[in-house]
Order: structure tokens, then C-alpha cells, then sequence
């Protein structure tokens, strides 16, 4: 008996090391790495970063410009950064189809929304997830599948940080549950305009407006305050960030905030400790 024991027990352990040992997922569109803290053994739940890129560009780019995946053994988080399909035709760029402007320029109506729920999920049935804390941060065309992702699965989703992102304009009404918002977007986009604009004739909102908007469904007061200023663009000197906060009268588990660039581009070069702040604003905004 006591030599089954100890073939069970050795049973368990390399099943539990061959699970943690394989640190991918693959959903139908190719195998996807995860980042998996150093230490990391399942038995505490630990929060969910997904990095979703922005057009033409891939999930390995995208950190490589962000670098989230370094702070994963710091601030104890698993992370995944998805890809995008490719369109068709010769450009075969890479693209999240997020809202009518942004960006599935072939009409695929590709449902990336559930793909990205998927990912999600197959994630949890192999990691010990902290279900309050599973995070979105997107650039651009990844900024607005954030948006999206919080208005379908607000239920799971806890906070998203986007950058030169926006949300969909039409009005809708509330999601069902309060979801956490950060938009970060620089005065100087020439691309995503800071004051909205459209593409291919598809217009979206600009910063304020999709900050007030989900300040609204999260039942916050209608006027934000400012607080303290930031350094987030390495290019410009100082503090050249703005921060607008929205979190009085909230519901339990919604705010809204704006972190406004000054002069900021669509692309900024991003300071040593901008990954950092956008993961601590995260970590603060929990699900309650």
C-alpha cells in the first residue's frame, strides 16, 4: 500500500509538472505562449493580464513595445498576448474586428469577442485565476477590442487600460455589470484623433467622450476631477500627463478615468515606468 501511495503521489506530481511545464494555449488559431510568474504553483489565484495588439501588428510586437511580460515575476500575473487574424488578400495584416470603425476593413465578421472569452477560459481551467482580477490592456485597434470585450463580458472582465483605443459610438444601453476603465491617448494622435474622428467613413468617439460614456454606465457623477500628473511619454519633458478620475457615486466594481498625453503621438515612446503604472492601476480596480 504504502508503495501506491507513493506512485500515486508521483503520478499527481508529473501530471502537475507536464501542466505547468506546457505554458501555451491554442484555441483553433495557433499555439500562444503564456507568461507564467516564476513560483508559480497553483495554489494561490493569481490575476490574468490579455495584451491585445493594435492593426497590422502581433502579440509578441506589441509586448515588445509594452513590455508587460516583464513584470509578470514582480507583480505575480500570468499573461497572454493573442494574435489577431491575418486579413485577406496581399496585405494580410493582422486585425480585431472591435466596432464598425475598427477594424475588419473585409467585412470577415470574424467573432473575436468569443475567441478572446475562449482564451480566457481555457486559461482558467488550467491556472489558479483570481476571477476578480482578469485584466485587458490594448494599443489602438487593440485599445477598442478592449472596449469591446468589457461591454459583452463585463461579468468577467475586471479593469481594461487602453491606449489610443475608443469605444463604440452608438448608444447603447449599460452592460450588465460595472467594468473598471482607463484610457490613456495623447493630444497629438494623428491616427486615433483625441477628439474622435472616422475611418472609412465609421466614425468613433474621442477620449473624453468614451470616458464620460462609460462613467455613465458605471453610474458614476457626470463630472470627473483632476488629480495628479504623470510621466508617461519619454519623449516630452516632465510630467506631460493629465489625469481626469471619474469614481464618485460609482456602482461597486465601475469607474472611469482619462490619462491625457499632452502632445502625445499615436505610438509614444513610453517611459521606464509607464508598464508599471498601468499594471498598479490595474491591480487597484478589482472586481468587488
Amino acid at each position: 500500500m504504502k508503495v501506491l501511495s507513493r506512485l500515486s503521489l508521483m503520478l499527481i506530481a508529473i501530471v502537475m509538472s507536464t501542466s505547468l511545464a506546457a505554458q501555451s494555449v491554442d484555441l483553433g488559431r495557433g499555439e500562444l505562449p503564456l507568461t507564467v510568474p516564476a513560483g508559480y504553483d497553483g495554489e494561490i489565484a493569481v490575476p490574468l493580464v490579455v495584451l491585445l495588439h493594435g492593426y497590422t501588428s502581433s502579440g509578441a510586437s506589441q509586448d515588445s513595445y509594452m513590455g508587460f511580460s516583464d513584470l509578470a515575476d514582480r507583480y505575480g500575473y500570468i499573461m497572454v498576448a493573442p494574435d489577431g487574424n491575418r486579413e485577406p488578400g496581399g496585405n494580410q495584416a493582422r486585425y480585431w474586428n472591435a466596432s464598425n470603425a475598427c477594424c475588419d476593413f473585409f467585412s470577415t465578421q470574424v467573432d473575436d469577442s468569443t475567441y478572446i472569452r475562449s482564451i480566457i477560459e481555457e486559461i482558467k481551467s488550467n491556472y489558479n485565476i483570481d476571477d476578480k482580477r482578469v485584466y485587458l490592456i490594448g494599443h489602438s485597434n487593440g485599445g477598442f477590442m478592449s472596449y469591446r470585450m468589457a461591454y459583452e463580458h463585463s461579468e468577467t472582465i475586471a479593469a481594461i487600460a487602453s491606449l489610443a483605443g475608443a469605444n463604440h459610438i452608438e448608444q447603447r444601453d449599460a452592460p450588465a455589470m460595472p467594468v473598471h476603465i482607463l484610457q490613456i491617448h495623447g493630444t497629438a494622435d494623428d491616427t486615433i484623433a483625441y477628439g474622435g474622428g472616422e475611418i472609412q467613413e465609421n466614425r468613433y468617439p474621442g477620449a473624453i467622450g468614451t470616458v464620460s460614456r462609460w462613467a455613465s454606465y458605471n453610474g458614476c457623477q457626470d463630472r470627473g476631477y483632476a488629480r495628479e500628473v504623470r510621466d508617461l511619454d519619454a519623449s516630452l519633458p516632465g510630467h506631460e500627463t493629465g489625469v481626469m478620475v471619474y469614481n464618485n457615486g460609482c456602482a461597486a466594481g465601475g469607474s472611469a478615468e482619462l490619462w491625457t498625453i499632452t502632445a502625445g503621438s499615436h505610438v509614444p515612446p513610453l517611459s521606464d515606468s509607464f508598464a508599471e503604472q498601468v499594471i498598479e492601476w490595474l491591480y487597484a480596480h478589482p472586481k468587488p
